[in-house]
């Protein structure tokens, strides 16, 4: 079964997911053909010590007489099938190539499709489900369940792995190789026995680059509890002479110390591998603060390429989010632009904001959640008519006979007119500009004594 999916990020300024491979069990029976069908189409992703199955002589005699090393079982825990893997003490090896370690694993590599190498300037999310059992006993060398190899090159150490190790107490480590003759380091460790007999969620992503980004969260599934966390925003993830860097799942431990293990087990499921793709748009700064008659939301972009609006979106909640204003877009800019949105009637109480950016080729992503706290209803008594406007524009607000300021903007922040006079007059001097000005969305702040209300129109 091969499952390709869109899928839309949320919660990630500047970026937005693209496609993404998805693996899962889906019941016993052709266990190997189904992961070779997702992570490498017409080759073998799977790494197991069942060699002399092939009748091709080998160093050392495989452990065929089990059969496959990687099972699809029921998990109660779940309530679905999930991926077994098996390692044996005595009979297991390395694919019949190292007998002082053995080996079952999944992975990408050079016959996987494109979307699952990850190359220079992509940035990759791998997200997967994983339960060791009670009582696993890792050994003192090492005992990986994940890797993140490079391809070529400087590639005989991983560049990260997650692995258990014997210790007083057990750990779970995740450790980070620079080089062929860096050494390693071990960014954070935790108790292996909070992993024991739970399933967690592991969700590591990687700009890849000599200055790239890392991040790793194990999380328990049951109750999103974090369990192991690091983040490195300037670090290297592909070595020089790396092609690319590729993820490894499964039991891979050395034998030097046989007498610290058991035959072991890990579950193993929901694997995702997602490309994420920058979007032509960079977003400098989003923020939103009360004003007289409003909440001023105001965003800057740093560049921009083929945008076609913002909507800015608003909560009660600062979960569930519905439209509010939509605002054109430069659509391609070099320069920072500054752009402003005026919410007339914001809730009162807890206003969460944020900004949904599209583009011309439907990518779509989201900015971060700012709050405001309304403590008194506000009410903006401005009214703009005809809205969209054609021909002439009448603007009406309390106290319309007083001497008050109009300041009008455009979608960028730019002020395209600036006026004082009472209602009738500014009308006027609105109305003499119009003309001029270009189609789209405009910005109404009319400021009189202790008073200001905001509005927008649309000229056609």
């Amino acid at each position: 079964m091969k499952i390709w999916s869109l899928i839309l990020c949320v919660g990630l300024p500047v970026i937005t997911e693209a496609q993404a491979a998805i693996l899962k069990a889906d019941g016993p029976g052709n266990t190997y053909e189904l992961i070779n069908s997702v992570l490498a189409p017409g080759a073998n992703a799977v790494e197991h010590s069942e060699c002399a199955a092939s009748g091709t002589t080998y160093p050392y005699s495989g452990h065929a007489s089990f059969g496959r090393h990687i099972a699809e079982v029921y998990d109660n825990d779940l309530g679905e099938y999930v991926f077994e893997f098996y390692a044996h003490v005595s009979q297991d090896n390395d694919r019949c190539i190292y007998n002082d370690r053995q080996r079952v694993e999944i992975k990408t590599y050079d016959a996987s499709p494109d979307v699952l190498k990850g190359t220079v300037g992509e940035t990759v999310k791998y997200v997967w489900r994983f339960k060791i059992p009670t009582g696993f006993q890792p050994s003192a060398s090492f005992t990986h369940i994940h890797q993140i190899k490079a391809v070529n090159g400087d590639d005989g150490d991983p560049i990260f792995t997650l692995t258990p190790r014997k210790g007083n107490p057990n750990k779970m480590e995740l450790i980070y190789v620079l080089s062929g003759t860096s050494g390693t380091t071990k960014p954070v460790t935790a108790n292996l026995s909070l992993f024991e007999n739970v399933w967690v969620e592991a969700t590591e992503t990687i700009k890849i680059g000599t200055h790239g980004t890392y991040s790793i969260e194990l999380k328990k599934v049951s109750d999103g509890t974090t369990l192991l966390s690091y983040t490195n925003n300037d670090i290297l993830t592909i070595r020089a002479d790396n092609d690319f860097i590729r993820p490894k799942l499964g039991i891979y431990r050395g034998l030097s110390n046989s007498g610290d293990l058991r035959d072991e087990s890990l579950r193993i499921n929901q694997i995702s591998i997602t490309e994420l793709n920058a979007l032509p748009v960079n977003l400098a700064d989003f923020s939103a603060n009360i004003a007289s008659g409003g909440v001023d939301i105001r965003w800057k972009t740093a560049t921009e390429t083929n945008t076609k609006d913002f909507i800015v979106e608003r909560s009660a909640n600062g979960s569930v989010f519905s439209p509010l204003l939509t605002v054109a877009a430069a659509r391609n800019s070099t320069t920072p632009i500054n752009y402003q949105a005026i919410d007339v009637k914001p809730l009162l109480g807890s206003n969460y904001y944020r900004l949904k950016t599209n583009s011309i080729n439907s990518q779509v992503s989201y900015s971060n959640v700012v709050m405001v706290n309304v403590a008194v209803p506000m009410v903006s008594g401005l009214t703009i008519y005809p809205n969209p406007v054609v021909g002439q524009v009448t603007i009406n607000y309390p106290n319309a006979g007083e001497l008050s300021v109009m300041q009008v903007m455009d979608v960028a922040g730019r002020q395209v007119m600036m006026g004082k006079g009472t209602a009738s007059q500014l009308n006027k001097q609105l109305n003499a500009k119009l003309d001029g000005m270009k189609q789209g969305v405009y910005f109404v702040k009319i400021s009189g004594g202790q008073n200001s209300y905001f509005g927008k129109f649309f000229k056609q």
